[in-house]
């Protein structure tokens, strides 16, 4: 009896991967997979990037479509970024032609003409985003029976970037909506590379539990233990971490560009960065030093970032230089190495980035650190100390999705032209939030207008139409707030996003902008059309973008920031000027850390309580201890500001009376940022990011801690 999974694959396509593909056998994640989705089980499929996750789910399913004789589009292939599902695209095509069948795009670029033969044609695969599989339902123009009404599973590739945002939200309830139209359970199979709780995910993308099939974990090689508390510490494991990762101080920008050109010549090089004017300053620098450099970040035009990675993928002896648009698992073919310029916020972040490289038969992933700052450099070494217990983040769902809540019931009632008011809520199959608990946000809806009601009906209402109806309510659509930007245009072509910000500040001479690594001088400004005109300069570039709102780092990061000042070195490799950087560390910012307690700092009229207890937890503090803490501080990462009059008797009163149930607050901009905002009370909607602020157990933590006084002289 042969008792290899890979045999219940489909015969074509077995011969194919042996035949086309060359391969010896499947990974062992591809072979794990094969029964448990073949048997019609839910699944998140674990590897690191590069490990065969999406042939792990495409084989399988593939061969239960031609067991089956599946019909019309009947998995659907969901993930966070376009230029992902571009990449895809033509490698799931070819798996899906050796059995006749069929693989297409649909997202926010595909024109019209093809989407209309999708239409007539459905797909038997069709990759697209949760943001256009909801305009998708909603759409007058689409047969969603013919289109949709097949749909037997649905892969979510890079789940774990859904899951900690409300994307995530937003595409849980579309998924529930898509169950009830076609009438049917879906099998729902994620990807992701490692994170700290994969069971909880599994959990989480299983929905409302109404029709839930069975689900497992399959992560072959990979520790999925319980994830650790904020209390509990990091996890550890007898085994150092897979990587050769060296950390360097390098101080600016500039000598970062010095460094990789000069070191690394010969080599193809992924350098990430943390920011769109950080991709944009480097990439000037290093074209100015005679590298071939290409760039990649979101306010690049499609067509420009398309290049760009094409130009790449080709090419030898250069460097692309990126946001974390190129960290979900974008090929841009074989790299040499990953340079990672400051340090990302999360372990899971980095793991994404090393895995880029290392793919190649004996080589190995590595990725060289630049630090441009003490503070980068902190930070950096806190991460890297992290990656070497093996912790990586638990990812959750933030809560209280209220404003979430007020896109679906218009997104439905704008479906189905009408919504029973007697059984609203059985649109989700009972999924919380989107259950008789938003009776509320329901309500307000329909004292503001947004839904109307008539002999028992609800349906989209006057105010509704006015703030969202533009574009065929196409704003409805996306979970998440896109800030304005100004398209810039050198002729016809479209280079990139210019913030508007940047355009009506104060300088002096013609305004020059820094956009794909090159200077532009801006020659006309369209307003009303919100576009900008630009001609080549020389030199003189600005780059700027607006940040949007800091999330700061976590508990155990800033807890691992404390340990690195107080002497832990990170299990990677320190150049010496590594070294005498974080010496020189210690004993400047070392008086803020204690081996054994807190420290509360009094210079002059300056108090802070250094909890290295992260934003979040910072936050949380502040709100609970109101009436000890300095009302007009900004939440930091390491510390709380307190009251500059503080005695030492208020404060321990203070501690052991926190008030629990206090929020932090949040400012009326940040609430006129939330999507969707509008369409819920101010009340609620302020409540929605309170929420979201709070980390309880990091604050309790923090308040466990003896404290040390300490003053200095002023």
């Amino acid at each position: 009896m042969d008792t290899d999974p890979a045999h219940r694959l489909d015969p074509v396509l077995l011969h194919h991967i042996v035949n086309t593909l060359g391969w010896p056998g499947l990974r062992p994640l591809q072979t794990d997979a094969v029964a448990a989705l073949l048997s019609g089980e839910d699944a998140v499929l674990l590897a690191p990037t590069a490990g065969g996750k999406t042939e792990a789910a495409a084989f399988p399913l593939l061969t239960a479509m031609a067991r089956d004789n599946w019909s019309n589009t009947s998995v659907l292939y969901l993930t966070p970024l376009r230029a992902l599902l571009n990449n895809l695209q033509p490698r799931l095509h070819t798996y899906a032609q050796w059995l006749g069948r069929t693989a297409a795009l649909w997202h926010g670029d595909t024109a019209e003409s093809e989407r209309r033969r999708l239409r007539r044609e459905p797909p038997d695969i069709l990759l697209t985003t949760p943001e256009s599989l909801e305009a998708q339902l909603i759409s007058a123009k689409t047969d969603h029976a013919l289109l949709l009404g097949g749909v037997r599973a649905v892969v979510v590739d890079e789940v774990h970037a859904f899951a900690g945002d409300d994307r995530g939200w937003h595409l849980l309830a579309v998924l529930e909506r898509l169950q009830r139209l076609t009438g049917r359970s879906l099998q729902r199979v994620g990807l992701s590379a490692t994170v700290g709780n994969p069971e909880e995910l599994l959990a989480w993308l299983q929905g409302s539990g109404s029709g839930r099939r069975p689900g497992q974990v399959i992560a072959p090689g990979i520790d999925i233990g319980p994830s650790p508390t904020a209390e509990e510490g990091q996890r550890h494991t007898a085994e150092p971490p897979p990587g050769e990762v060296e950390l360097d101080y390098v101080g600016s920008l500039t000598n970062a560009a010095t460094v990789i050109t000069a070191l690394r010549r010969g080599e193809k090089r992924l350098v990430f960065c943390e920011s769109r004017r950080q991709v944009e300053e480097l990439g000037q620098a290093l074209r100015a030093r005679g590298a071939t450099v290409f760039l990649s970040h979101s306010s690049l035009s499609a067509a420009e970032r398309l290049r760009s990675e094409d130009a790449f993928a080709q090419a030898r002896d250069c460097v692309i230089v990126a946001t974390s648009t190129l960290e979900l698992g974008i090929d841009v073919g074989d790299l040499d190495r990953v340079i990672q310029i400051d340090s990302p916020a999360t372990v899971a972040s980095f793991l994404q980035r090393l895995g880029r490289t290392g793919r190649r038969p004996g080589s190995t992933r590595n990725c060289l650190y630049l630090a441009t700052s003490h503070e980068s450099l902190l930070q950096a070494a806190g991460l890297l100390t992290l990656w070497g217990r093996h912790w990586v983040e638990p990812v959750s769902a933030p809560p209280g999705p209220h404003h979430l809540v007020a896109q679906q019931l218009l997104a439905v009632a704008l479906q189905r032209h009408k919504l029973p008011a007697a059984d609203w809520h059985e649109e989700w199959n009972g999924l919380t939030p989107f259950d008789a608990s938003a009776q509320p946000v329901l309500d307000h809806l329909l004292t503001e207008g947004f839904l109307e009601q008539d002999s028992g009906i609800y349906f989209i209402g006057v105010q509704a139409e006015k703030r969202f109806g533009r574009r065929h309510f196409m704003d409805l659509t996306a979970s998440f707030t896109a800030p304005p930007q100004f398209t810039v245009l050198h002729g016809r072509a479209e280079i990139g996003h210019a913030d508007p910000a940047l355009l009506v500040e104060e300088h002096e001479g013609p305004l020059r902008l820094l956009l794909a690594g090159r200077s532009w001088q801006v020659t006309y400004v369209d307003w009303r059309r919100h576009r900008v005109f630009v001609e080549a300069a020389e030199s003189g570039g600005i780059a700027k973008w607006q940040t949007g709102t800091a999330r700061g780092l976590s508990y155990q990061l800033t807890q691992a920031l404390r340990e690195v000042l107080l002497g832990t070195d990170p299990p990677v490799r320190l150049t010496r000027r590594a070294q005498a950087a974080l010496v020189e560390l210690r004993e400047t910012e070392g008086r803020f850390a204690h081996q054994d307690a807190a420290v509360i700092i009094r210079h002059g009229r300056d108090v802070r309580w250094w909890t290295w207890a992260g934003f979040r937890a910072n936050a949380t503090l502040t709100a609970w201890l109101a009436d000890v803490v300095d009302p007009l501080q900004r939440p930091a990462d390491a510390y709380v500001r307190l009251r500059h009059d503080l005695t030492r008797e208020e404060w321990a009163q203070a501690r052991r009376l926190p008030r629990e149930e206090e929020l932090p607050q949040v400012s009326a901009a940040a609430v006129r940022g939330l999507k969707f905002s509008a369409a819920l009370p101010d009340d609620l909607a302020a409540r929605v990011l309170a929420a979201r602020l709070v980390d309880a157990e990091g604050a309790r933590a923090a308040l466990s801690r003896l404290v040390r006084w300490e003053t200095e002289q002023v």
